[in-house]
């Protein structure tokens, strides 16, 4: 496996957003981020380590043996979503996506995270608290952000699925757009990072 032997893997570890949940796995984003990917840093091969309904414990049960046989150079860390649905504490959110920034630093992998928000039906106090672990986790762990993964298009009924949560075919392309924005800055500056 040349490529994993030089380091040049991107890791998508995420859930159904990210897992072409109702769409086929080539309109998803992931996808059309391999395609972007090939054609501006050659050598470059993108893993989706994806899975519909995972949350943020069942990422850290699983990611010492995804970073184990991927060796990914870059990982976009997209988990979060599903444990602030079902209202799960701030804190093991927060401890749980720790845990797993910290086991892909420890393995030598950049983690690019993904910021979710949630539906203002579940209350003012727990939307803005869920919120605010993404940026927090990025300065604690000097980490890149994409601050909102559905940044553009999260309000609009037209660029979801009939259940409203999950964005449809047309919206993959404007969640590329989100994720290259940072990525790209990712490779430009090379695999050791700038300090501030």
């Amino acid at each position: 496996m040349p490529a994993a032997a030089s380091g040049k893997t991107v890791l998508v570890f995420g859930d159904s957003l990210s897992a072409n949940y109702g769409i086929s796995a080539e309109a998803g984003w992931v996808a059309l981020l391999k395609q972007r990917l090939q054609s501006e840093f050659a050598g470059y091969q993108v893993v989706n380590a994806s899975i519909s309904g995972e949350t943020t414990l069942g990422g850290r049960n699983r990611i010492r043996q995804t970073l184990e046989k991927h060796q990914p150079e870059i990982v976009i860390l997209e988990l979060g979503a599903n444990d602030g649905l079902r209202g799960a504490t701030i804190k093991s959110i927060n401890d749980n996506l720790a845990a797993i920034i910290e086991a892909c630093q420890q393995n030598n992998a950049r983690v690019l995270l993904t910021g979710m928000q949630l539906p203002p039906n579940y209350g003012m106090t727990y939307t803005q608290k869920f919120q605010a672990i993404f940026p927090q986790l990025a300065e604690n762990y000097q980490i890149k952000l994409i601050p909102f993964l559905l940044a553009g298009f999260g309000d609009k009924h037209e660029f979801f699925q009939a259940d409203g949560i999950h964005p449809n075919e047309v919206a993959q392309k404007k969640i590329v757009e989100n994720v290259w924005e940072v990525l790209h800055t990712m490779f430009t500056t090379g695999k050791v990072a700038v300090k501030p």
